[in-house]
């Protein structure tokens, strides 16, 4: 008993500085020795930092600790249990996300760089790969000193240190929120009871799709990337606002958290570029071609309309069936994560399509109309937004070569992604931030409503390094993903 009660003063005061520290509340100047002292508040009298180990694991045990009360890690080919940290970790459920797997690139990513030394203190040893065992792709390793990553989070950090505020969610953040909430509930029930006139409801029906799209580019796509809310309870029950329209918020992190971001544009392993072969749509020039996608520009307008109905009520059931996205496993849900996969599948039905179907004056022609036309508006702005970054003729579709890339991770975020209309008000809070794309996949924990300020530090130190950025002055036709 004194053991655990010595764990969890270790855990809750070490838990109380990282959250008033560097990027987790940039309020307070964050110096060498705050670091030393974060790490040493990990560690018991006579403990080393950091801790040594002989012992080594392969990926498959390491993958068996893939739950919230068992949760392994790996960072740069180090494993680490940091299930005792799990209750307290500042981002809420994002450190299980990837439980059980290699999330080298989501640490560096969704951590201030004195997290580093602070994760030590749950190193449990090495990872030796067995036979038949082999990475899903290797990214270069610059030395620390030289890189690009490196120097960029200082100076982004340095931002949020120097003007007191913090990374997370701002008032303009709260604002969104509930006006497109408020949208929603009140466009839904003016599409479905709310006018006897049917072009009214139509009307009232566009309005539905763009809150419903709005959801997923701005609340939930800022809350389950950890970049809402210093409340991590808040933050979970806002990620969950993308269950309320029907998806599911645990397969969106797996698919673009786990996925995405992690082979971003990696032909073969990012899951938002998949294809089969065959297939409707053909995204790089590594991919098969079939002489129907000459018209892709075409008809992609109109599949990519059913977008968010194919994820609904196809997708996500797919996913749990086989267990992967793509390429990507899928965790196991937690009894949580279960009960709000088939909950928000339930909601949705019931307000979206049971009670409509009950109560509506509408005739059924009218109803399959309204619900569709809500579905296309979202879909297509949905499509437009993720995919407007990545699928572009300027962007880079990366492979590898005998597993190992020709880019590190950060470089590889700005060579496969572009930006559109820095500066513009308007396309900064409609997209989510997206028209700073580039920002986001370097920074996404970071709230979308600071992109605009962080994005010259990006810019300079891009051009410093020598990094192509790749940014459109407007909106055009050579932005859209399916007009090439």
């Amino acid at each position: 008993m004194a053991k655990q009660a010595l764990n969890m003063i270790y855990i809750t005061q070490s838990r109380r500085i990282i959250s008033n520290m560097a990027i987790e509340d940039c309020t307070q100047p964050m110096h060498g020795n705050s670091i030393t002292a974060s790490s040493n508040l990990f560690r018991r009298k006579g403990d080393s930092l950091p801790r040594s180990s002989d012992k080594t694991y392969s990926l498959a045990s390491v993958a068996r600790h893939s739950t919230p009360s068992d949760c392994w890690v790996i960072v740069r080919d180090k494993v680490y249990d940091v299930t005792a940290w799990v209750p307290q970790h500042p981002g809420g459920a994002l450190i299980y996300v990837s439980a059980g797997k290699d999330c080298t690139q989501l640490f560096d990513s969704y951590h201030p760089l004195y997290a580093r030394a602070v994760l030590q203190k749950f190193y449990i040893g090495n990872l030796a790969r067995q036979a038949g065992e082999v990475a899903a792709v290797t990214y270069q390793q610059p030395p620390e000193e030289q890189q690009f990553y490196t120097v960029l989070r200082q100076r982004v950090e340095r931002h949020f240190r120097k003007n007191e505020i913090s990374h997370r969610a701002s008032v303009d953040m709260y604002i969104k929120t509930a006006l497109i909430l408020t949208g929603l509930v009140a466009s839904c029930y003016g599409t479905f009871f709310g006018f006897s006139n049917f072009w009214l409801s139509a009307l009232s029906s566009v309005l539905l799709g763009v809150c419903m799209a709005e959801i997923g580019v701005s609340i939930q796509h800022d809350a389950n990337h950890g970049a809402y809310s210093r409340n991590t309870v808040l933050e979970y029950v806002l990620g969950t606002t993308l269950d309320i329209i029907g998806a599911s918020s645990f397969m969106w992190k797996q698919q673009h958290v786990v996925g995405h971001h992690t082979y971003t544009n990696v032909d073969g392993l990012d899951p938002d570029i998949r294809v089969k072969d065959p297939d409707v749509r053909r995204v790089s020039q590594h991919q098969p071609w079939q002489a129907y996608q000459a018209y892709q520009h075409i008809y992609l307008g109109v599949l990519y309309g059913l977008l968010g109905l194919k994820s609904v009520l196809l997708d996500d059931f797919q996913s749990i069936s086989a267990g992967s996205i793509g390429p990507v496993s899928i965790s196991n849900l937690t009894r949580q994560e279960k009960a709000i996969f088939w909950g928000g599948k339930l909601f949705w039905l019931a307000y979206f399509v049971v009670l409509p179907a009950v109560f509506s004056h509408h005739s059924w022609a009218a109803l399959a109309a309204l619900w569709l036309l809500s579905e296309a508006v979202a879909g297509w702005i949905l499509a437009f937004m993720f995919q407007v970054a990545h699928v572009t003729p300027d962007v880079a579709f990366l492979q590898q070569k005998d597993g190992m890339l020709a880019h590190d991770w950060a470089t590889a975020q700005v060579a496969t992604t572009a930006d559109f209309a820095h500066g513009s008000f308007f396309w900064t809070h409609f997209s989510g931030g997206l028209n700073y794309q580039v920002v986001h996949h370097l920074f996404p924990g970071v709230c979308h409503t600071h992109y605009p300020a962080i994005a010259p530090i990006v810019l300079d130190t891009c051009k410093e390094f020598n990094v192509p950025y790749k940014v459109y002055p407007s909106v055009s036709v050579q932005c859209l993903p399916f007009a090439s």
